[in-house]
């Protein structure tokens, strides 16, 4: 007889749930559920009408809160959500999110397949040695379990050899508790200009092509065919296929410069904090650690209660500005871990209390994390995903489509 499986611990409260009362009080993460909504609607309006949309909210919906999320991309018609661990997935439907998930990471433990039967989602498989113990789980539990296969094309990660292809999906197709209802592959380079990208792209959706034609020619089934992230959602229709995985343009960011045109999306996060001291320093006084900043005039120095241990690279030291009713304040001096320092000296309207936007729009200006990560020599994923759970998210006034 087999044992019924142990449950999973309860996820935790969302960030920033119960925090209402003190939320807004140091920094947090305004989140404009109406902006994710509006962005998925503008995402299936560029699909053909046979294209469905995935949601992809791993990472906590990139820094945003993967709950919320979830509810406005499925609002805005996506009709299923990607995400990168077990627990991810188990967070959506402990909140009763009851959509197709599918589980982009490799599941390699029998206790993780079998957490997936019981919360009905989709694993993804990169051998036949998940395939089978998927079969014994589903077939002793009396029902089938839904899988998708995962084939590498180019991006030497997770996946089968692409050549491997109509052979796993041939052995899949003989097992009776096994239902292979997706096979898909993952780009490399599809954010660079098509003349930097070396003919990759290319290259990965002809070996893609070249399974599908093969299965095709012997009659097999390998279920919903896609391939493209946000890069190639925005930049190809053909790349498209039978769904589009949408990750960082969901969230209002264009995941290239390039592509930044091709839709209008609305950014879905703003990073706000407060003003806890202000100070009145002399010339020639050094600011935070190392005196990376030293004052070359008497100077109004507002210290601000957000730092690196909540997702403020320390690399942005001496480069970062903030918004404060429509002007940019430069930050000065080390940042650390929990505080950073601005120069007001030439803005008087700032006081104890003041809330400035650290990413965001004010009036005409705006920060993005695109113009962190370039400061940073990294990517906007990451800056998104740094945001610690310390940061309470919270839900931020959105205007009306």
């Amino acid at each position: 007889m087999t044992s019924s499986p142990k449950a999973l611990p309860d996820a935790p409260a969302p960030p920033g749930e119960g925090l209402d009362q003190f939320g807004r009080m140091r920094a947090w993460v305004d989140v404009d559920s109406g902006a994710i909504a509006a962005n998925a609607r503008a995402l299936r309006r560029s699909l053909a009408a046979t294209t469905a949309l995935m949601a992809v909210v791993k990472a906590d919906g990139y820094g945003h809160g993967a709950v919320a999320v979830a509810r406005a991309a499925l609002e805005g018609g996506a009709t299923s959500l990607g995400v990168a661990t077990l627990a991810e997935a188990v967070e959506l439907r402990q909140a009763g999110v009851e959509a197709p998930v599918l589980v982009l990471g490799n599941l390699s433990q029998v206790e993780e397949l079998r957490h997936c039967l019981r919360w009905r989602l989709m694993p993804t498989l990169s051998s036949m040695r998940e395939a089978l113990l998927c079969q014994n789980l589903a077939s002793a539990s009396g029902r089938s379990m839904a899988v998708q296969l995962k084939l590498d094309t180019g991006m030497a990660r997770l996946g089968a050899d692409w050549q491997e292809g109509p052979r796993l999906v041939a052995a899949m197709g003989d097992l009776d508790a096994v239902d292979l209802v997706g096979i898909y592959s993952h780009l490399a380079c599809a954010d660079a200009p098509p003349e930097a990208d070396d003919g990759l792209t290319t290259t990965q959706q002809r070996r893609f092509d070249a399974v599908l034609s093969s299965l095709a020619e012997q009659g097999l089934a390998g279920g919903c065919r896609h391939l493209a992230n946000s890069a190639a959602t925005l930049r190809c229709r053909s790349l498209h296929y039978d769904l589009v995985r949408v990750g960082l343009a969901l969230y209002g960011q264009a995941p290239a410069e390039h592509l930044s045109g091709c839709l209008e999306l609305r950014p879905a996060l703003q990073l706000r904090a407060r003003v806890t001291l202000l100070r009145e320093v002399a010339a020639g006084v050094g600011v935070s650690y190392g005196h990376r900043f030293v004052t070359s005039r008497p100077s109004r120095i507002a210290v601000v209660g957000i730092g690196y241990a909540d997702g403020v690279p320390r690399l942005l030291s001496n480069q970062l500005e903030v918004l404060f009713a429509g002007r940019r304040l430069p930050q000065v001096g080390a940042i650390t871990m929990d505080q950073l320092m601005l120069d007001a000296t030439d803005c008087p309207e700032l006081e104890m209390g003041s809330v400035v936007t650290l990413l965001g729009r004010e009036a005409n200006e705006e920060i993005s994390p695109a113009d962190w990560s370039a400061r940073c020599g990294t990517i906007p994923w990451e800056i998104l995903c740094g945001f610690k759970h310390r940061l309470p998210r919270l839900p931020a006034e959105s205007p009306t489509d």
